[in-house]
This record gives structure tokens, C-alpha cells and sequence, in this order.
């Protein structure tokens, strides 16, 4: 009771924080004053003089689109060039050298497109200038870029007969001065209050409790007879000549609480360990990981409301928020369940305990003990729900059909929530598309929000929707036939096919996790995942600027009694059938290959 009664206080909290963010995110977005606009506004206004910026400008859909491209473009080369230069760069206390052109790459693409998949440890690969400058950056942008596409989407729908979708500098603006900035502070403030570390400092070298043997493998030695003096290693009374005694620890040092901030609030997920929110030094303790989970969902969940508030019809906000609500608490649901549970190799003769008499019992294998089942189940859920990436356990070592959910949840396009704006866009893609087979069902001309939906938006809606299961299927059939690629994973049969799918899944739903055990780090790899990574991200985005462009332009048209009612459970419930639908249709294949395979093979 106590573990069910953990995961509802998880999800209250949320909503309680995301009704009132949401309404400040409609008062900057409009122009509005906030508590905080004697302080930001002068900053804005300074931007604006700065950059010779037109803050009444109204672009088209077309040049907002370019805009869009354009800014991503620049900060693309931007990192890379930074990324390959940073060993002749300042801000390498440890003196790590250029990254490799494919690496530079693929982690280019992942940070400008919002996604933040790491194929490389961060504290051993990127300088903290490149961290600070390149990744921070990105990660601020990024998420504002999903934003402020949003709000052209919702100018879409409240503009009537207009070609303008208003400013995408001016957008950006806004979104990172009375947003991001304040609400980051805060939560790094919250952070180092936790014990997240945040300095300049070079790595440290600090001196172990007690010696380890390593064995020349690398395997530690746990029953070894260390004799530190004479420097020898003895292993059930014989000595092993080549094994290593290690009397020192490597610990991570640099300003990570600002980038877990944004890489949370952002849905960016890209961690400063390589572990990511698994590290000690990241996410040390319960109050942490509290704060860092809140924040993945809180920006996606309050602009649900946000989206009420602007088109002028909470009701409507309402219930695109419980859409993905439902379908958050049933994918939680499932996810701990199962790990909760286990698996029958665990309990087989006795093994292992899984009971929960005096301890948290089921699944554990890649939990953090700090954290333990709930906690772990909860961020799993999260994280995949938005395009965020980030973890404190290994999603490798869950159970198949907990593994199998949190692919799923990406694989439908990260609209359950999503990313900062891109995952509310993408849910309307799949609102538009409902109305529409509703509208055919019933004999009528679709409407939503006042506007008909025609073949236009259809066609783009379309594309929106599938563009996620073309990136992530295309990408991952041609890996799957690439020999080199079986080096990479770190299982066969099911379960390694799992580890490439769900490789794919998280750079085709810019999320950004990792099964933990697939090393993608090599030349095809980095490239294949980088284009996959830019593909599923802009396409969208174009659809979305195109919807919201033809929209624009289009009159109000009256409620009537054959009007199909948006605001209803009924609604929703079209809503959640048909995005499990084109998941279901599009995945299904795919994973009766990995985890549904591994799943039936595991209780045979």
C-alpha cells in the first residue's frame, strides 16, 4: 500500500505544480505581465535592441519554418566545430582531446534536435567548455525551439483569416528570458541544496576504504588476498602475477547541477556522467531525484493548460491533458507491476528473493539501492513518456514487458506528454487526425477548435504522425542487416534484437535513453542515429508550421448540434485508441521480434 500510495503522491505533486506554470507560460506567451516582468522585461527588451529585432513582426508559416531551420543549423555546426576544436580550446582543466568527427556529429544532432542521446561517458570525453557552451546552450534552445513551434500551432487555431504566426526570435526570446532561465535557477538552486556537485574543479583522485584487485580482464576480485606492501594477489592460496591492486578512485568534478536543470526541464536527458542520473554525484539522494523527475514532465504537462488558457476553451486543454494522463498512469502501471513482480528466472530454486519482506523485493538488477523499484519504475515511465532520455536505472535489466512499455512510449511519437512543445504538437497532429475519421464516421466536415480540418491539414497531419514510426523502423531494419552492428550489442537473440530497436526507438522519439548494454559508439552508428535523430525532428515540425499556416487563414465556424464535441471522455477516448492504434500497427512486428519473444521464451 505504502509503494501504490508513493506513486500517486508522484503524480499529484505534478499536476499540482503544472496548473500554475501553465498559466505563467499563457501570460509571457501573450505578452502579459507576471511577477517576474520588472525584472525580465528589461532583459527582453534589451535583446530585441541588440539584434535589431521587430517584436510586432508576424511571419509567415513558411518563414517561420526557415527560421527554425536556419538557428538549428548554425547551433548544428556550432557544436560540432566546438566539439572537434576543444582540445586547443580553454576550459579543459583535464585536457581531453578533440571528439571524432562521426561522434562530433551524432552528438550534434542529438543536443540541437532536443534528443541528447549519448553514445560517449561525458566526464571523460567533453571539456566543461564544450559541456557549458555546446551542450547547456543546446539544451536551452532546443527545448525553447519545441515552444515556440507550439505557439505558432496555436496561433493556427486562434487567428482567423491572417497569414502570420507572429515572430519565432521573438518567441524564442520570451521562452528562454521568463521560462527557462527562471525556472532553471531554481531547480539548480534545489539541486546543489541536494548535494549535486557544481564547480570548475579538474577530476580528483581520492583514496579507496580498502584495496581492489583487478584481474587483467578488468573483473574485480572479490575474494582476492591482497597484500598491499608487497604488492601481491593471491586467489585460494595461488598467486596471480598478472592482477592489479587499486587503491584509488576516479570522482567526476564540474558544473552539473546547472545542465541537469535544463537537461531535465528541457526533456533533454543528456547526462554530465556517463551513468547519467544514476550517479551519486548527479542524483545523490531521494529529495534529488524528486526534483529532477518532477521536472521532466512538469513544462509538457503545464502546457496542456497552457493550451486551454490560449485558445479559450480550458475544457479542451483539459482533455488532451487527461489523453496522455491516462495513458501515463496505464504505462506506469504496467512498468511496475512487472518489476515489482519479477521475472520466473529470478525466483527459480530460490535464487534470488524477491519478496518484499524487509526489502523492496522483485526486480533490482540495475536499481539503484537508494532509489529502489518505485522510483525507478516512476522515472522509467517519465522519461520515455516525454522525449527526455534521462535515467537512474539501467532499462537494459528490466523485465521484458517492462522494457517493451518504455519502447513502446517512444516508439508512438513521445506524445504522451512529450517533449517541451513538440510532444503537445504531435498529440494535435493525432487530434486532428481523430476529428477527421470521426468526422468520415459520421458523415460531417471535421472540425476542431473552430476550423475545418481538410485534406491540407490531413496530409501534413499525416506526416507528422509517421514520422517517428518511418525514422525508427527505416533506420533500424538497415542496421539490422549491417554485420558490423551485431559487434555492438551486448546480448543475442531477443533481447540483443531489443537493445538495437530500442537504440533506434529512443533516437526516433528524440528521447535520448539507452538499454545501457548496446555500445553504439562506431562510424555507422553515429551517423545512421545522428539522421534518424534530424529527420524525425524537423519534419514535424514543418507539418506543424504548414498546419498551423493553412489554419490561419481559415474563418470561424459555429458549434452546431452535428458538431462533434472535442471537450468529452469520449473524445479522449478516440484520442488514446487512435495513437495506440498506429503504434500498435506500426511496432507490432518489431516487437514481437524483441521483447514479446523474450517474454514468451522466459515463462516456456
Amino acid at each position: 500500500m505504502m509503494t501504490v500510495i508513493q506513486y500517486i503522491l508522484y503524480l499529484a505533486i505534478l499536476i499540482l505544480l503544472a496548473v500554475p506554470l501553465g498559466n505563467y507560460i499563457k501570460k509571457v506567451m501573450n505578452g502579459e505581465k507576471t511577477f517576474l516582468s520588472k525584472i525580465l522585461t528589461p532583459c527582453e527588451n534589451l535583446i530585441y535592441k541588440m539584434l535589431k529585432t521587430d517584436r510586432e513582426e508576424q511571419m509567415t508559416w513558411k518563414k517561420y519554418a526557415v527560421s527554425v531551420l536556419i538557428f538549428s543549423g548554425i547551433g548544428l555546426v556550432f557544436l560540432f566545430l566546438l566539439q572537434l576544436l576543444q582540445g586547443v580550446l580553454p576550459g579543459n582543466p583535464q585536457g581531453l582531446p578533440g571528439v571524432r568527427w562521426d561522434l562530433a556529429f551524432n552528438t550534434s544532432a542529438s543536443f540541437v534536435t532536443n534528443t541528447n542521446w549519448q553514445a560517449y561517458s561525458g566526464e571523460s570525453t567533453l571539456s566543461y567548455l564544450t559541456q557549458a557552451l555546446g551542450l547547456t546552450v543546446q539544451n536551452f534552445v532546443s527545448a525553447a525551439t519545441g515552444i515556440a513551434v507550439l505557439f505558432a500551432m496555436i496561433r493556427g487555431f486562434v487567428k482567423v483569416k491572417e497569414t502570420g504566426l507572429g515572430s519565432f526570435w521573438v518567441d524564442m526570446t520570451r521562452i528562454v528570458i521568463h521560462i527557462l532561465i527562471p525556472l532553471n535557477l531554481v531547480i539548480a538552486l534545489l539541486l546543489v541544496g541536494g548535494g549535486v556537485i557544481q564547480n570548475l574543479k579538474g577530476a580528483e583522485k581520492v583514496a579507496l576504504a580498502e584495496p581492489v584487485a583487478v584481474s587483467a580482464e578488468g573483473d574485480i576480485l572479490e575474494e582476492a588476498v591482497i597484500d598491499t606492501e608487497a604488492g601481491t594477489v593471491m586467489m585460494d592460496g595461488v598467486l596471480l602475477p598478472d592482477a592489479e591492486i587499486i587503491t584509488e578512485q576516479f570522482v567526476p568534478m564540474g558544473p552539473a547541477a546547472s545542465q541537469v536543470a535544463i537537461k531535465q526541464s528541457g526533456t533533454n536527458g543528456g547526462g554530465f556522467m556517463g551513468v547519467n542520473s544514476a550517479h551519486p554525484l548527479e542524483n545523490p539522494n531521494a529529495f534529488t531525484n524528486l526534483v529532477e523527475m518532477l521536472s521532466i514532465l512538469l513544462i509538457p504537462a503545464a502546457l496542456c493548460f497552457t493550451f486551454g488558457k490560449a485558445v479559450k476553451n480550458k475544457k479542451q486543454g483539459i482533455a488532451i491533458f487527461m489523453a496522455m494522463f491516462i495513458c501515463l498512469v496505464i504505462a506506469l502501471g504496467i512498468i511496475a507491476f512487472n518489476e515489482q513482480m519479477a521475472t520466473p528466472q529470478l525466483a527459480q530454486d530460490g535464487t534470488i528473493n524477491i519478496s518484499m519482506i524487509n526489502q523492496a523485493g522483485g526486480n533490482m538488477e540495475g536499481k539503484e539501492t537508494r532509489f529502489g523499484i518505485a522510483a525507478s519504475s516512476t522515472w522509467a515511465a517519465f522519461t520515455t513518456a516525454a522525449s527526455n532520455g534521462s535515467v537512474n536505472s539501467m532499462h537494459d535489466s528490466y523485465t521484458p514487458i517492462g522494457g517493451m512499455v518504455t519502447m513502446l512510449m517512444m516508439q508512438l511519437g513521445e506524445v504522451i506528454f512529450g517533449g517541451t512543445g513538440c510532444g503537445l504538437y504531435g498529440m494535435l497532429a493525432f487530434a486532428i487526425l481523430t476529428v477527421f475519421i470521426a468526422g468520415l464516421m459520421v458523415g460531417r466536415t471535421p472540425e476542431f477548435l473552430g476550423k475545418k480540418i481538410e485534406p491540407y491539414e490531413m496530409k501534413w497531419a499525416v506526416l507528422v504522425c509517421l514520422a517517428t514510426p518511418i525514422g525508427i523502423l527505416v533506420g533500424s531494419g538497415i542496421a539490422a542487416v549491417v554485420p558490423s552492428v551485431m559487434d555492438s550489442l551486448n546480448n543475442e537473440g531477443a533481447h540483443g534484437f531489443s537493445e538495437l530497436l530500442y537504440a533506434y526507438s529512443s533516437a526516433g522519439g528524440n528521447n535520448g535513453s539507452a538499454f545501457a548494454g548496446f555500445n553504439a559508439n562506431t562510424v555507422f552508428l553515429n551517423v545512421s542515429i545522428g539522421l534518424v535523430m534530424l529527420f524525425v525532428r524537423f519534419l514535424p515540425v514543418i507539418g506543424t508550421l504548414a498546419i498551423a499556416g493553412n489554419l490561419a487563414q481559415k474563418k470561424k465556424i459555429a458549434a452546431t448540434a452535428g458538431t462533434l464535441s472535442t471537450t468529452n471522455a469520449m473524445f479522449v477516448f478516440l484520442l488514446i485508441f487512435i495513437v495506440l492504434l498506429i503504434g500498435a500497427l506500426s511496432f507490432f512486428p518489431a516487437l514481437a521480434l524483441g521483447p514479446l519473444a523474450e517474454f514468451f521464451g522466459s515463462i516456456t
